[in-house]
């Protein structure tokens, strides 16, 4: 497991304002580092989110594809081609 770090943020007036009304016996959280940390939860879940909804379409257009525009693969054929992805996007040769 990581060890946990300790981080130092520059805030202007408005935001510092911000989370100080945030994190007070007033606000939803009892301090600063329990509120940055449910921020950046709820940052990570939201990427989550967006990629499962990304693969999602893809599926769904994956799925309204006609019969005829599929075609048999082997694994092999995947493989092949994936390599072959791989080797135009990083301009790498193959060996």
């Amino acid at each position: 497991m990581t060890q946990a770090t300790t981080m130092t943020v520059r805030l202007n007036a408005t935001l510092s304002d911000f989370v100080a009304s945030n994190a007070s016996e007033d606000g939803a959280y009892e301090n600063v580092s329990e509120y940055m940390r449910d921020l950046i939860r709820r940052d990570m879940q939201r990427k989550e989110e967006q990629a499962f909804e990304r693969l999602k379409a893809e599926l769904g257009n994956a799925f309204a594809a006609p019969e005829a525009a599929y075609r048999p693969l082997t694994a092999a054929d995947v493989v092949a081609r994936n390599r072959k992805g791989a080797v135009k996007s990083t301009g790498a040769q193959s060996a």
